[in-house]
């Protein structure tokens, strides 16, 4: 059964049967809305092709995309009532939330590169084709800018405002923001747009204003952007990197390097600085370490 289909079902069994209040119903349908989407750019329209892989992509798509703990938890619960509804209904043979856990709390701080990763990180990609180009300023963009994947995948041509040495970002909730660009994510961007993404573009495909472009002349995806990282991360020996682990670094190293709270909290698109704070953390758990390995008297000698 077509998965907008089975939505459609579950969310009348939830107006007509269980009498949900429509306020109820606006949030279950705004959460599937969003599931389907992503399950649209992933090629799936079939129940049946839906599986637990598919589930746990979907929590690490909006753990990427910035929404806390209590947002993805809402969002998985919704999973899972939505699969066992399909199930009941003999619209599918499995319930692939059946065994995918609710998230935990966080009870870490976030993973960071140190900078001598991403030097190596940047640094990997050199080849002058078409698709190295794009891969090199995707890595480059969103450790240069701190985007969240979603705002690179979205970035349009338009949004790329060069002499003014900015990007027009559309963040969380469809807000706007500014993101400065310099330096080397200005330069693999410029050569990407000039070099790389003219041979990208496919006469038969769809016209597109998007900035990053798949082989197919389209738009690149959230998950294809996150293969790329997690590619780019195991050639330098960073299991499962995440497009969001840059993000935490650019945000991280800003600090260290001296910027202002305040000015990482409007960069990032933070709506609370309290999110922001977070880096402050980040950053004195990074100096204690530095500080233990360096330093002479840091730590007792053995037998004391």
């Amino acid at each position: 059964m077509r998965i907008e289909h089975a939505i459609d079902e579950y969310l009348s069994h939830l107006r007509i049967e269980r009498g949900s209040s429509p306020l109820t119903i606006e949030a279950y349908a705004a959460d599937l809305a969003d599931y389907l989407s992503f399950l649209d750019e992933a090629g799936i329209s079939d129940l049946e092709r839906v599986d637990r892989d598919t589930i746990v992509a979907y929590e690490a798509d909006l753990l990427e995309r910035g929404y806390a703990v209590t947002s993805i938890d809402r969002h998985i619960s919704v999973l899972k009532g939505f699969h066992r509804f399909c199930v009941r209904e003999e619209y599918a043979a499995n319930n692939p939330t059946s065994t995918v856990k609710l998230p935990a709390p966080p009870n870490k701080l976030p993973d960071v590169l140190t900078i001598d990763q991403v030097n190596k990180l940047l640094d990997l990609l050199v080849g002058d084709d078409p698709i190295s180009l794009r891969n090199k300023a995707i890595l480059e963009v969103l450790y240069g800018c701190g985007l969240r994947v979603s705002e690179c995948a979205g970035l349009d041509l338009m949004d790329c405002a060069f002499s003014e040495g900015y990007l027009r970002v559309v963040g969380k909730g469809d807000k706007e923001r500014i993101a400065p660009i310099s330096g080397f994510a200005l330069d693999a961007l410029v050569t990407y747009l000039n070099e790389g993404r003219p041979e990208l573009v496919k006469p038969y495909a769809k016209a597109t204003s998007a900035v990053f472009l798949n082989a197919r002349g389209g738009r690149l995806t959230r998950q294809s952007i996150h293969k790329i990282v997690a590619k780019a991360g195991g050639a330098i020996g960073v299991d499962d990197l995440h497009p969001h682990t840059l993000r935490h670094s650019f945000a991280t190293h800003m600090l260290a390097g001296g910027a202002d709270l305040r000015v990482i909290q409007e960069i990032l698109g933070h709506s609370d600085i309290s999110t922001t704070q977070i880096y402050t953390h980040v950053n004195r758990s990074h100096i204690q370490e530095e500080y233990l390995s360096a330093h002479p008297r840091a730590k007792k000698r053995s037998g004391t």
